[in-house]
């Protein structure tokens, strides 16, 4: 080929362009952006609304069918999902995935403002949030001190948020763990009942005080000054100096009739590290950022900042995501180092020299790989590390498929040269088309739809690249080595390895490839029986989507009894911990009482406020292997099911889309007590299910609230307005934040101006004893003259999907049994469950990621094969050439199903890619055994000779490229990992089949429907 010829005779230039490879490859792995996770930007959007003490269904009414009646006629919703419970509702707003993230974000902002003039106007806070993968949090700090007051630790966490906040790669820099700070007014209502003081006039003078209103502005001579009427209290004495009354000509003072002081608002979370009590420091990294980089980066402001610590508070650096990136990555460079061994083993045959020529293309082509992941946008993440690692096993196969033709032509007695372009030129364009196969094959990889293509893309981008590297390598630089390093041998049959490999194929390969010539359909029927038989187990290994993480860490969530204390639920958690204590393997367990652990995986989002939930985040000792945490999780889960008191659930991590759980039904209707009464058949359902975990229905029970019963016909006959009961009721219990405080003396920090009543964080129902509401004339009514109190049953959440009310039934799968046939099972007995007029079911969980996952892909893949014939066409020239290349995917399907089963491991969407990239490497072997077939009969040589003569031939350098793939994926099949290892279990095995098996059926086929080839004269090579 020309492209050789031109590298070898310019060896100069070769050599220097050779040196900017590694050059720029080593400089792009050093600075290009490193992550754990790919970069994704779907437009979801969760809008959340705070409205403290509103029912479910007031929320629902009030906010939730407002809000959603806008949203949903916007252009482009996919989606919108809400979540009611009291005070609270998060509508999950999910537009097409094609659309800008951006856009949409100001889009739903500008709505959801303009919802604001008629949603309820004492609405604490409606925020639109992104929810933006990179926010998850690659650092956890602990602050940890059983005895620093809770002044000392806030002046700690905000003085390592400061320092972190200074470094330029970090972003969302957060305290978690720590109660604001606020200025407490406790009102004496029977003082100001006393003095005819209405509640208001305390609020509006407070309100009033803190208004800071701009005055315009002057000009006087030649400069211009702007006017301030007011400004803000300087400190707490100011506060109590506020006049609130004027009676007879005397003032009032808000400190007559209140106690004012500094104080925190209730604990509304509880955190602890190994179970002491601690404060966490979060932060996140920035989008494009090299997270190696940044760590060197906070690393030392981490360890300064550790010294000028007080010696009653430690830090513990418990959670640091580089630490994971950099395993991987030393893992990935012991993958290689091991893959490189066995390859040399494999390559001994072809003699030092030539092996050494082959084992140069792989650092070469992971260089330009590298780079064009680069160049592309990629970083270096978890998957295109697997594309590489999967890349690894292929990189070679061309240069010894150029390698082992050059030696061949050498042995025959050629110069090195002429050895070297002749061999090239023989062998180039099926090389060149090999690479066009495998790459198509990882083609529809890159299309996948929505999230789950933008989480997988950097895998096959990754192969890709590195693939069609080697290629370019195979055909430049190969040849040039070869043309200076090889030489011929002393034997002309090769080395002792060469020979010995020569004599096994003769003696064996040979003899049988000729009894199956002679029996074709024998042969033919035999294969079929095979692959038949091997389609019948793939009923047998099952289907799956996602693995779980191998990162050695797990939740487990506490949700104690409905309505629990966060003081109950938190007695749970330490009983927890002092279990956790006690394993060796554990080395951090970080402990969240009423809210769930700050964000640290891409795919678990962090639970909202809940007195009756608790979640730990254990982390093992960063040795512990996938398998041996599987097993502890394992144990966990048997000892803590049931647990007295509570429902405990050990969760692992999983890969790919956040969903609730694999198995997850919806029931949807209008009314709330049949949806309930549903749930609780579905419920039922599934706890006697085989295989299923942890099952949840979240309207089991009803919530039970108490209803202040206002007596509307003495209210007014007394002249008390209904709001003016609210209001008060809500001063008395969740407090009024009338106004900030921002206290000059303490680096301008803001404390919220609480107005309540004298009561504990917690307050009971002795609060209603002494209230007072006022009347339209100011003057003060007690509570219990207006109203009774009384107990009624709510419903604990409310759900929407699409503005439809839905309950969703869910359940998670244990051990041993196979996601697939447990959703199958639960899917033909909800088949037959007779639903109400108006109701309906549909399942949600794996089977919903599926369908979004895998939507439109049929499409991709039919485009797919149509390019991959194509290909072959083009190649060949013929349709019988290309079917007989393509009837060797069969074969190793046979491989891939019983090496799934042989590990336990199911048809997973892992080891689905594995037999993409399985039909890659089989078409490539096969096009060089085919393209070798038609040469020789063009050059005259009769069917049968040609069959056999190429078969011998050319199975050398299939046998050898198959053993360097295997030898490649051989430490990521051995390994702990369920990302990889099926991956690489699945072409281990097809390998193995295709390459036993279509070495015999490939010949038998071709010489039941040859290729039509006619003999050509023999021209001179055109160098």
């Amino acid at each position: 080929m020309r492209i050789s010829a031109y590298a070898v005779k310019n060896y100069q230039f070769t050599l220097i362009m050779v040196l900017m490879v590694i050059a720029l490859g080593v400089t792009t792995v050093m600075n290009m952006p490193r992550s754990e996770d790919p970069d994704l930007k779907a437009p979801n959007f969760p809008v959340i609304v705070i409205y403290p003490g509103t029912s479910p269904k007031d929320m629902e009414e009030l906010v939730v069918k407002p809000l959603e009646k806008r949203i949903y006629g916007l252009d482009d919703i996919k989606r919108i999902r809400s979540t009611i419970s009291d005070g609270l509702a998060v509508l999950t707003v999910e537009y097409k995935y094609s659309s800008n993230v951006d856009d949409k974000y100001q889009e739903l902002v500008r709505e959801t403002n303009a919802a604001r003039s008629y949603l309820p106007q004492d609405i604490y806070k409606i925020d639109v949030q992104q929810a933006d993968p990179s926010n998850v949090n690659i650092l956890q700090i602990g602050l940890v001190s059983d005895n620093a007051s809770r002044d000392k630790l806030k002046q700690a966490a905000e003085d390592l948020q400061d320092n972190l906040e200074k470094i330029k790669q970090l972003k969302n820099v957060e305290i978690v763990g720590l109660p604001s700070r606020i200025i407490r007014v406790d009102l004496q209502l029977e003082r100001m009942a006393q003095l005819h003081i209405p509640l208001t006039y305390a609020a509006n003078a407070l309100q009033s005080e803190i208004a800071n209103i701009p005055g315009g502005s002057v000009n006087q001579g030649n400069k211009s000054f702007n006017i301030k009427t007011n400004g803000n209290y300087q400190n707490i004495e100011e506060i109590k100096n506020t006049v609130v009354y004027t009676s007879n000509g005397k003032n009032i003072f808000l400190k007559d009739v209140a106690n004012v002081y500094f104080d925190y608002t209730p604990e509304t979370d509880i955190t602890r590290l190994n179970g002491h009590r601690c404060v966490f420091v979060v932060a996140a990294q920035k989008t494009g950022e090299n997270i190696t980089q940044v760590q060197k980066a906070y690393l030392p402001v981490i360890e300064q900042f550790k010294q000028t610590l007080p010696s009653n508070i430690d830090l513990q650096l418990q959670f640091d995501q580089a630490d994971n990136v950099n395993r991987r990555l030393g893992g990935l460079g012991e993958d290689f180092l091991i893959a490189i061994g066995l390859v040399l083993l494999t390559l001994l045959p072809l003699g030092t020299r030539a092996s050494l020529v082959v084992m140069i293309s792989i650092p070469l082509s992971l260089a330009i790989g590298i780079v064009l992941i680069h160049v592309l946008g990629y970083s270096l993440n978890q998957l295109s590390i697997v594309g590489l690692v999967v890349a690894l096993g292929l990189l070679v196969d061309d240069s010894i498929v150029v390698v082992e033709n050059i030696e061949r032509w050498l042995r025959e007695g050629h110069s090195r040269l002429e050895a070297t372009l002749k061999a090239t030129t023989q062998i180039g364009t099926a090389v060149i088309g090999c690479t066009a196969t495998l790459i198509i094959a990882f083609m529809p990889l890159m299309f996948l739809p929505e999230a789950s293509g933008d989480f997988i893309r950097s895998l096959p981008i990754a192969v890709i690249s590195a693939v069609l590297a080697s290629m370019v390598v195979s055909l430049t630089v190969v040849p040039f080595l070869a043309s200076k390093m090889l030489k011929a041998h002393a034997h002309t049959e090769g080395n002792l390895f060469m020979r010995g490999l020569q004599k096994v194929i003769h003696g064996s390969y040979s003899k049988l490839l000729d009894k199956a010539l002679h029996r074709p359909w024998v042969t033919i029927g035999v294969a079929l029986v095979i692959f038949v038989a091997s389609l019948k187990l793939m009923g047998v290994v099952g289907a799956s989507l996602f693995p779980a993480s191998e990162k050695p860490q797990f939740l487990i969530d506490i949700s104690a009894p409905q309505q629990s204390s966060l003081y109950y639920t938190d007695s749970i958690a330490k009983q927890i911990e002092k279990e956790l204590k006690q394993m060796p393997e554990v080395k951090y367990f970080a402990t969240n009482v009423g809210k769930g652990n700050p964000r640290i995986y891409y795919n678990v989002f962090t639970q909202n406020e809940r007195t009756d939930f608790a979640e730990l985040f254990v982390q093992l000792d960063p040795e512990t292997r996938t398998d041996k945490k599987l097993a502890i999780i394992e144990k966990l889960r048997k000892k803590w099911t049931p647990y007295p008191g509570a429902k405990v659930e050990v969760k692992d991590f999983e890969q790919g889309e956040p969903i609730i759980s694999p198995v997850e039904v919806r029931l949807q209707g209008d009314n709330l007590d049949t949806l309930r009464m549903l749930a609780g058949q579905v419920e039922a359902m599934l706890i006697r299910t085989p295989g299923t975990l942890y099952t949840n229905n979240p309207v089991r029970n009803l919530k039970t609230d108490i209803r202040v019963q206002i007596n509307k016909d003495k209210a007014q006959a007394l002249g008390v307005p209904t709001v003016n009961i609210g209001r008060t009721v809500r001063m008395a219990i969740a407090g009024l934040n009338v106004g900030t405080f921002t206290n000059p003396d303490s680096d301008g920090d803001d404390y919220a101006i609480v107005l309540t009543t004298p009561h504990p964080s917690y307050p009971d129902l002795t609060i209603f004893d002494n209230l007072y509401v006022n009347n339209a004339t100011g003057q003060s009514v007690p509570l219990t003259q207006l109203a009774t109190l009384r107990l009624e049953t709510s419903p604990l959440r409310i759900n929407h999907h699409n503005k439809n009310r839905i309950v969703s039934v869910n359940s998670f799968v244990q051990k041993g049994y196979l996601n697939d046939r447990v959703i199958q099972s639960v899917i033909q007995q909800m088949d037959k469950m007779k639903l109400p007029a108006g109701y309906t079911y549909q399942m949600g969980g794996e089977i919903e990621s599926r369908n979004q996952s895998f939507g439109g892909f049929g499409s991709i893949i039919m485009v797919t094969l149509f390019l991959f014939i194509a290909v072959l066409i083009l190649e060949f020239k013929t349709f019988k050439s290309t079917l007989i290349v393509l009837s060797v995917i069969p074969l190793g399907i046979v491989g891939a199903v019983l090496a799934l089963l042989i590990t336990g491991n199911s048809m997973s969407f892992v080891a689905t890619i594995g037999i993409v990239a399985l039909a890659g490497i089989e078409v490539k072997n096969t096009i060089l055994l085919v393209d070798f077939t038609n040469q020789l009969r063009r050059e005259g040589m009769g069917l049968m000779e040609a069959i056999e003569q190429a078969g011998e031939i050319r199975f050398l350098p299939i046998i050898l490229t198959t053993l360097t793939a295997i030898g490649g994926l051989l430490p990521i099949a051995l390994s702990s990992n369920p990302l990889i290892s099926p991956l690489a279990i699945v072409m281990i095995g097809g390998l193995i089949s295709s390459t036993l098996l279509s070495r015999i059926v490939t010949p038998v086929v071709y010489k039941l429907m040859p290729p039509a080839i006619e003999p050509e004269k023999k021209e001179d090579e055109v160098l």
